[in-house]
């Protein structure tokens, strides 16, 4: 049962079909969006080579196809494609439709400055954990640039990073345990904090926003630049 590979084609389907929306046009900045998903995956695929190799987590093989690239699930290096692709479609469906609905910089500065304190007490005291330690030591850095660089693209991501933990614990938890007998994806908790919201390590949050923000940061960037004519 290739449940993992359905859950990425399920999570794309909906999101890339709406793309071709005649008032939005979403598929219009393909190019950039998926430069940015492509190098962003890059360095998540890394990490994630790494840490399967050291048994931070691992994969079951009755969910996934037996195809494996350097240790991977074909199906785990899809999932840096599909997933970022139909989050980040959310965030620019609420810049389409809602263009107005934006939190004001003091309060962007606020929630980041209050989660990059509390990220980094949390870290300070589980440096020997390596998921814990090394994402939410990249979260504070995903923050800090976000609060120096990127407050303007924050005053909207925050809003949409809260609708898409919606179908983020969804998938997530589903690929963790949640409604069926094994999970998908194992987690060695002796490397994280033991914390599940329901089966999703808490970590997951702090990795899925450092993954998206940077898949938007960089396609705002990419546009502004007119990298792609």
């Amino acid at each position: 049962m290739y449940l993992y590979l359905l859950l990425n084609l399920g999570s794309l389907s909906i999101p890339f079909f709406y793309s071709f929306n005649k008032k939005m046009r979403f598929i219009k900045q393909w190019k950039t969006v998926f430069f940015s998903i492509f190098l962003v995956a890059i360095f998540f695929i890394v990490w994630d080579v790494i840490f399967t190799k050291n048994g931070v987590w691992g994969f079951n093989e009755a969910y996934h196809l037996p195809i494996k690239i350097a240790g991977l699930p074909l199906d785990e290096m899809l999932f840096f494609i599909c997933i970022p692709y139909a989050s980040i479609f959310i965030h620019y469906s609420l810049a389409y439709f809602k263009p107005k609905l934006l939190l004001t910089t003091n309060v962007v500065s606020f929630i980041t400055l209050f989660f990059i304190a509390l990220v980094a007490i949390t870290l300070y005291f589980n440096l020997e954990k390596l998921y814990t330690g090394i994402n939410y030591g990249l979260l504070i850095f995903t923050l800090t640039i976000g609060f120096f660089y990127g407050r303007e693209l924050l005053k909207r991501f925050y809003i949409a990073f809260i609708i898409i933990l919606i179908p983020f614990f969804i998938v997530n938890g589903i690929l963790t345990g949640s409604f069926i007998p094994e999970p998908v994806v194992w987690y060695n908790n002796e490397e994280n904090l033991g914390i599940r919201l329901f089966t999703i390590p808490i970590e997951d949050i702090g990795y899925a926003f450092n993954m998206l923000f940077w898949v938007v940061f960089l396609n705002e960037k990419f546009k502004s630049k007119k990298l792609f004519k």
